[in-house]
């Protein structure tokens, strides 16, 4: 069966099930969700189905027990949302046009560089005019006296390489939230947090962090507690490194061709 770009998340899961050869009474049988949920997931009905918290546990079990990347079926989730009329994020504040940005920025470096030409004519008028005619001088060669330059002890001092010191990172789930994490390039992790509980990490050089519910956790980094990355129910990536966090766009990846 083809790839479609505009394939929906429920049409993806539908695919993938189907071409595995299991019917939904198997997926609700071993995954613990209703089948009729099941079935308005594959029919992108979201409006039949609980909150948002909710309907990420049901794709993160369907997605495990299809065997399919569970970070990945969260991005096509939020891309389908955000396709969905009548639920536009709101506008963010325009920025003036590139082009006319460019144009004057342009226009004030040729304005800077034709002043800093003539100040270089002017100054160079200046000294030539300035200066008084200049006697020759009979060449006399000067005596030159050698002196050897003293010999340095030898130095016993050792270059020591910096230490690396690892940075901490904490994790608290303030609402149910599922969690991907890579510490220094090993193996990632997948967990689930529940309301109130917390992990701790520890890094040398990056921590990866993709966050299923950017509204339900808090994040301390190196003693300091971070403000929010996002609202509930919203899928972000960080990577933390010992100069600070950086936020990552989020983007809806096309379907893997099987």
């Amino acid at each position: 069966m083809e790839e479609n770009e505009n394939e929906s998340l429920g049409q993806y899961l539908k695919r993938q099930r189907e071409s595995r050869k299991i019917s939904l009474k198997e997926v609700s049988k071993n995954t613990k969700v209703k089948e009729h949920l099941l079935k308005a997931i594959e029919e992108d009905q979201y409006a039949s189905l609980p909150s948002g918290t909710y309907v990420k546990g049901f794709l993160l079990a369907y997605a495990k027990y299809l065997g399919l990347d569970s970070g990945e079926v969260l991005l096509r989730y939020e891309g389908n949302l955000r396709r969905k009329p009548g639920k536009k994020p709101p506008p963010e504040p325009q920025a003036p046009p590139e082009k006319e940005v460019s144009r004057d920025r342009k226009s004030l470096w040729m304005i800077v560089g034709i002043i800093l030409v003539g100040l270089a004519i002017s100054y160079f008028l200046f000294l030539h005019a300035s200066k008084p005619p200049v006697e020759p001088i009979s060449s006399v060669k000067p005596e030159v006296r050698e002196t050897l330059p003293a010999t340095p002890p030898p130095s016993t001092a050792v270059a020591v390489a910096p230490k690396e010191e690892p940075f901490s990172l904490q994790l608290k789930a303030e609402e149910e939230t599922w969690v991907r994490i890579q510490i220094d390039g090993q193996t990632e992790k997948e967990m689930t947090l529940r309301p109130g509980e917390m992990t701790s990490h520890q890094a040398i050089k990056q921590i990866y962090l993709l966050v299923g519910n950017a509204g339900g956790l808090d994040l301390v980094f190196k003693g300091t507690t971070l403000e929010r990355f996002g609202r509930s129910g919203e899928v972000v990536t960080l990577i933390f490194t010992p100069q600070g966090v950086e936020k990552k766009r989020m983007e809806t990846p096309r379907p893997k061709p099987e």
